[in-house]
């Protein structure tokens, strides 16, 4: 039997046309990786509320052939999504309650989040915010002034988190519009972004980025998104080595996922990858109830023991803290905290 060849398309050399070039039907992307909706138990679907999405870097450190692949489960839309979900939610951190003005969510007391974008290079169909309603919710340049003065206001602010969907998929020139704002107000004096394009997209480090995060007065803190160290291609170590010596301090966020990462050498192997590219791990969330992924769903029981084995394989500091974020806590909750 002949081998599956790999045919990813090239890479364009342009963050923003690779961004254009990740949406794809989940035909093109068995396609692309050599399977059929056979190889799957549950098949696949097309889901299009929340299309699939995959930029051509990832696409390329997916292994042809394998239909388990842990990247391939992390962006293959599978019939799984729509068996009947008992209890699942759309809004599964009941974020609407938290909006203290049109793109701005308070839940702390210290930070405040803008919801800058809406879009996201890559489609994780574990997404807390797959049915997130972005037109109602995301911070827009007629509603920017508000949501500033919010912030402005509240001199216990002191960090300001750019979410979305991904802030890193907004352009340059607007992102350093709105950088250069929140600068502007004298007791923030943090900015954290978070980001999955990085991975997905290592060229979305340009040298307009660079030069915004050099010239701005406000620590920049980028939280990373990888859950399995394949992900970090020597292209997203290159990227990540940019942002550092550009003075960024670098963490890394994962989600504990059923056959994608659910195992301590796995997540061990992740770590000591994150740290060799001037990351440290950060936070490894427990799943949200978001409808639509609970094939992800690793138990309790499951993740302490995952994390007590991790204690054992890893030192201290590149050992994640397992959390869950539960509606109306005032911080994320540790493992060891949950009921």
């Amino acid at each position: 039997m002949s081998p599956v060849i790999a045919f990813a398309p090239p890479e364009p050399a342009d963050w923003q046309a690779q961004q254009r070039a990740a949406r794809l039907t989940t035909a093109a992307l068995l396609d692309h990786v050599g399977l059929t909706p056979a190889d799957f138990s549950a098949g696949v679907v097309d889901d299009p509320d929340f299309p699939v999405s995959v930029p051509p870097h990832f696409l390329a450190q997916i292994r042809p052939g394998d239909a388990q692949d842990p990247l391939l489960l992390q962006v293959l839309a599978r019939g799984e999504e729509l068996l009947p979900q008992p209890g699942r939610l759309t809004d599964p951190l009941e974020e609407a309650d938290y909006r203290a003005a049109p793109g701005v969510l308070r839940k702390y007391r210290s930070r405040a989040l803008l919801i800058a974008s809406g879009a996201c290079a890559i489609h994780c169909r574990y997404c807390f915010r797959r049915h997130y309603d972005y037109g109602a919710a995301m911070l827009t340049r007629s509603g920017e002034a508000e949501a500033l003065a919010v912030i402005a206001g509240d001199p216990a602010i002191e960090e300001v988190i750019l979410s979305g969907g991904d802030p890193l998929s907004l352009s340059d020139a607007r992102l350093a519009a709105l950088v250069t704002a929140i600068a502007a107000i004298s007791h923030v004096t943090t900015l954290r972004l978070h980001s999955r394009t990085l991975v997905a997209i290592p060229d979305r480090v340009t040298p307009a980025l660079l030069d915004l995060i050099r010239a701005t007065r406000l620590n920049v803190v980028i939280v990373i998104h990888s859950n399995h160290e394949r992900e970090l291609s020597p292209a997203v170590s290159v990227a990540l080595g940019r942002l550092r010596a550009a003075g960024v301090t670098l963490l890394n966020q994962s989600v504990l996922l059923a056959r994608v990462n659910d195992d301590a050498i796995t997540l061990a192997a992740l770590s000591r990858r994150l740290f060799a590219a001037g990351v440290l791990p950060y936070y490894l969330h427990l799943t949200d109830p978001v409808a639509g992924a609970a094939h992800f769903d690793v138990d309790e029981a499951r993740a302490a023991a995952i994390d007590a084995e991790l204690r054992g394989l890893l030192p201290g500091y590149l050992v994640p803290r397992i959390v869950r974020e539960v509606p109306g806590k005032t911080a994320k909750t540790p493992l060891w905290a949950l009921d």
